[in-house]
C-alpha cells in the first residue's frame, strides 16, 4: 500500500474541518494588508513625503530594526516596507496552526489513530495538512496580489510582493511540519515553531539595524524584504523560500518513519516518582500547567517594553515632520506630547499581545475538557466551579504580571534614554496598568463563552481579532467612533491625559460579569 493513499479523502477532511477558520484567517491576513496599504498611500501620497520617511527610517537604527529598510521611494516600495512584517507574521501564523491542527493535534486527539484504522498511508496525514495550508498560501498570494494592483499599483511588483508572502507562508507550513515530528504535544509543536519565527525575525532585526547586514540574509523575513517588489523585483529569492520549503517537507517525511504514532522524536523528562503536595489541590495543578508558558511570556514581554522604551524618543522623528502621522498617533494614544502618544500606543499593543495569553490561558479549560483530562479531576472532590477558576486565576495573574513587565522594562528603558527615571517610570506604569480591565474584558469573554456555549469559544479569538483590527486601523481609516467603541481597548484612559476612573470600574465590572457567567454556565452544563 502507498504511504501517501488516503491523502484526497484526508484533504476533503480537512476542508470540511476548516471551512470556517481558514477562510477567516485568509480574509483577515489578506484584508489587514490591503488596508496597511491603502492608508499607506494616502499618508505618503508625494515623492516628498516617501523622501523624506525613507531618510529619516535611514538615519534612525531603531525604526529600521522594527520595520526594515525603505529600498526605494516610489509608492509600491513604501507599500511593502510599511506592511512586510505584518502580514509576514500573519501568514506564518496561519500556516503554523493550521498544520499543527492537523497533524500534531489529530494525533495527540486520537483521531489519526481513528483514521488509521482504515485504508490511510503513513504519510497521508502530513501530505494533506501541507497541501491544504500550500492552497491557502496561494491563494492569501494571489488575493494580496490582486488587491495590490487593484489600488493601482504595478503589476509585476504586486505578483512579487503577493507570492513572497505565500511562499513565506509555506516556508513555515514545512517548519511546523517537522516541529510536528519532534514534539509529542500540540504545544510544544506551536512553540518551536514560533521560536523559529521568533529568531527568524531577531536575525532580520539585528540584520537591518547594524552593520552585519548578512544577518538579514538568514532569516526568511529578510528574505521576504529583499526581494524588494515594485524596485528590482528580484523574483529569484522565491526559489530561496521554496528551497527551503522542499527541504524541510523531506525531512519531516523521513522522520514520520522514524517516530511511533503518538510519540516525538523528542522524549519528554520522566516526572519523579511522587507528586509534590502542590498537586493536592486544583490551583497547583493549574500552576504546573501554566508556569513555564507563562514565564515565557513574561521573558518576551520584558524584551519588548525594554526595546520600545530604548527607542520611544527617537521614533518620533518618524513622525513630527508628518502631519497626517502625527495627527492618527496622537488618536491612538491621547492629545499629549508626541512621545507620550507614541508610548500610549505601543503600550496599547501590548495590551492585545497581554489578551492573547489571556485567551489562551482561558481556553486551556477547553482543552483539558475535550482530552477528557477534566473528568478525573472532577471525579473527585474538586467542584466545578474551582476547577475553571484556577485556570481562570492564572489567566489574569499572567496577564498582570505580563503588562507589569512591559511597563518596568519600558519605564526603566525610556526614563534611561532621557536621563530622568524618577520623572518618567511612574508615567509609563500608570499607561501600562490602565489597560488591564480591558484585557480582563478579553478573558471574561473567552471563559463566557466556555461556559455557555463551549462549541463556539473559537469567537474569543474573532472578538480579539477584532479589537486588534479597530485598535490598529480604525484611526487610519476613520472608522466611526460607534464602531471603535465596540473595543474595550478604545475606553482605556490615555496616558497624561486626564486619567478618569469611571472607565476602568465599568470595564472591571463587564469583566467580573463575564467570568461570572462563564463560571455559573459551566456549572450547569455537561461536560465534553
Amino acid at each position: 500500500m502507498s504511504t501517501l493513499v488516503g491523502t484526497g479523502s484526508l484533504i476533503r477532511l480537512a476542508l470540511r474541518l476548516d471551512r470556517v477558520r481558514l477562510p477567516v484567517w485568509i480574509l483577515v491576513t489578506v484584508g489587514l494588508v490591503l488596508a496597511t496599504a491603502t492608508s499607506v498611500a494616502d499618508l505618503y501620497p508625494d515623492e516628498a513625503s516617501r523622501r523624506q520617511v525613507a531618510a529619516t527610517i535611514g538615519s534612525n537604527p531603531a525604526m529600521t530594526a522594527i520595520y526594515g529598510t525603505v529600498y526605494d521611494t516610489s509608492i509600491g516600495a513604501v507599500v511593502m516596507w510599511r506592511l512586510a512584517i505584518t502580514g509576514a507574521l500573519l501568514i506564518t501564523l496561519m500556516s503554523i496552526m493550521t498544520v499543527n491542527r492537523h497533524t500534531r493535534q489529530d494525533e495527540e486527539a486520537g483521531r489519526l489513530e481513528l483514521i488509521g484504522a482504515t485504508v490511510v498511508g503513513r504519510h497521508a496525514p502530513m501530505a494533506a495538512a501541507l497541501i491544504v495550508t500550500t492552497g491557502a498560501n496561494v491563494l492569501v498570494a494571489l488575493l494580496i496580489a490582486l488587491g495590490l494592483d487593484g489600488q493601482g499599483l504595478p503589476v509585476d511588483g504586486s505578483l512579487l510582493a503577493g507570492f513572497a508572502f505565500g511562499t513565506l507562508g509555506i516556508a513555515f507550513a514545512a517548519v511546523a511540519a517537522v516541529a510536528a515530528q519532534l514534539a509529542e504535544n500540540t504545544r510544544t509543536v506551536t512553540g518551536i515553531a514560533t521560536l523559529v519565527l521568533a529568531v527568524a525575525f531577531v536575525l532580520r532585526l539585528i540584520g537591518d539595524a547594524g552593520s552585519a547586514t548578512w544577518l538579514s540574509w538568514l532569516s526568511p523575513i529578510g528574505w521576504v524584504q529583499q526581494a524588494h517588489p515594485y524596485a528590482e523585483n528580484r523574483w529569484w529569492i522565491l526559489a530561496l523560500l521554496l528551497a527551503v520549503a522542499v527541504v524541510l517537507v523531506g525531512v519531516a517525511f523521513g522522520l514520520v518513519s522514524r517516530r511511533d504514532h503518538g510519540a516525538g522524536l523528542i522524549r519528554p523528562r520522566p516526572g519523579p516518582p511522587e507528586a509534590s503536595a502542590s498537586l493536592s489541590g486544583p490551583f497547583g495543578l493549574a500552576w504546573r500547567l501554566h508556569r513555564w508558558s507563562m514565564t515565557g511570556w513574561l521573558v518576551g514581554f520584558l524584551l519588548l517594553g525594554t526595546m520600545f522604551g530604548a527607542i520611544a524618543n527617537s521614533a518620533t522623528e518618524l513622525v513630527e515632520d508628518n502631519p497626517q502621522v502625527a495627527k492618527i498617533v496622537e488618536q491612538m494614544g491621547g492629545k499629549s506630547a508626541l512621545v507620550d502618544a507614541f508610548m500610549t500606543a505601543i503600550l496599547g499593543i501590548i495590551a492585545l499581545v497581554a489578551s492573547i495569553y489571556a485567551v489562551q490561558a482561558t481556553l486551556r479549560l477547553r482543552t483539558e475538557e475535550t482530552s477528557v483530562r477534566a473528568e478525573p479531576v472532577l471525579a473527585t472532590g474538586v467542584s466545578r466551579w474551582r476547577w475553571a477558576l484556577s485556570h481562570l486565576v492564572f489567566a489574569a495573574i499572567g496577564a498582570t504580571a505580563m503588562l507589569i513587565a512591559a511597563g518596568v522594562a519600558m519605564g526603566l528603558a525610556y526614563g534611561i534614554s532621557v536621563g530622568d527615571i524618577s520623572g518618567q517610570f511612574g508615567n509609563v506604569m500608570q499607561a501600562a496598568l490602565v489597560q488591564l480591565p480591558a484585557t480582563l474584558v478579553v478573558a471574561g469573554i473567552a471563559m463566557a463563552l466556555f461556559g455557555l456555549a463551549p462549541r463556539y469559544v473559537i469567537g474569543s479569538w474573532a472578538a480579539l481579532t477584532v479589537f486588534w483590527l479597530l485598535g490598529q486601523l480604525g484611526p487610519m481609516l476613520r472608522v466611526p467612533q460607534w464602531l471603535m467603541n465596540v473595543s474595550p481597548f478604545t475606553h482605556v484612559p490615555k496616558l497624561l491625559n486626564d486619567i478618569s476612573a469611571t472607565p476602568l470600574v465599568w470595564l472591571s465590572v463587564v469583566a467580573a460579569v463575564l467570568m461570572a457567567a462563564g463560571l455559573a454556565g459551566f456549572r450547569r452544563r455537561d461536560i465534553g
